[in-house]
């Protein structure tokens, strides 16, 4: 523990990094393809705040927590899925970017000799728009998405998958994340987690005592002591 009672974050072997909202700015854009959606075609007659609190795990968990299990077939969740990931990318293509600071930490890490991996509940068809059109691919060692893993976050599997594949214990892997459901899901895995605040207010991870800082973007000098 540091002097704020919280857990050390130096000396970790490995990175994990969440996607959406943690490398890329964009779960509003997500947030939008998924509010049109759901109430314009499927009728589900939410707020932008009720479709937000349903923003995690796979495009088909989120549909059966909102209409029930077994709602739709597994050819209907793939035609939605489908497209709202094709609104999603449209209107995000304008604003592509890593979020500040990201790209000289990933170089940074990557001169530490730091294994990194993504653990992320998107879908093989987003993680490879992220990383092929901003070029960062070989930074990883391992990618799990939502392909990858048979339960979702909050449960481990996505992490433990990510540090096993990297070949690294659980807790030398430090987890970068942007959702309470991450934070959790990184706390089962039994790793620590800096927290980007770029979808979340700090309050809403109270409850989560694995979490070694809070940043709003890459550039923050707190994270000057994981290359300590």
């Amino acid at each position: 523990m540091n002097e704020t009672g919280k857990p050390k974050a130096e000396q970790s072997r490995a990175f994990i990094f969440d996607l959406n909202g943690t490398m890329i700015n964009d779960m509003e854009y997500h947030l939008t393809a998924w509010y049109t959606i759901l109430n314009d075609e499927l009728g589900a007659g939410l707020s932008r705040e009720e479709v937000k609190s349903h923003m995690y795990g796979k495009n088909g968990e989120l549909l059966d927590r909102i209409f029930g299990k077994g709602h739709f077939s597994e050819a209907q969740v793939a035609e939605i899925s489908q497209v709202k990931e094709a609104s999603y990318q449209e209107a995000f293509r304008p604003h592509l970017q890593l979020i500040a600071g990201l790209p000289e930490f990933l170089r940074r890490a990557d001169r530490r000799h730091i294994r990194m991996a993504i653990g992320s509940a998107a879908i093989t068809f987003n993680i490879d728009y992220i990383l092929d059109n901003l070029s960062i691919r070989h930074y990883f060692k391992a990618i799990v998405s939502a392909d990858d893993v048979t339960i979702s976050k909050p449960h481990p599997e996505t992490f433990l998958k990510a540090a096993s594949l990297v070949e690294v214990a659980p807790p030398g892997c430090l987890v970068f994340e942007d959702a309470p459901k991450g934070v959790e899901a990184a706390y089962n895995a039994g790793m620590r987690c800096v927290v980007l605040t770029t979808m979340h207010e700090k309050d809403e991870f109270r409850d989560y005592p694995n979490i070694v800082h809070f940043i709003e973007d890459y550039r923050d000098p707190a994270l000057d002591e994981l290359f300590a």
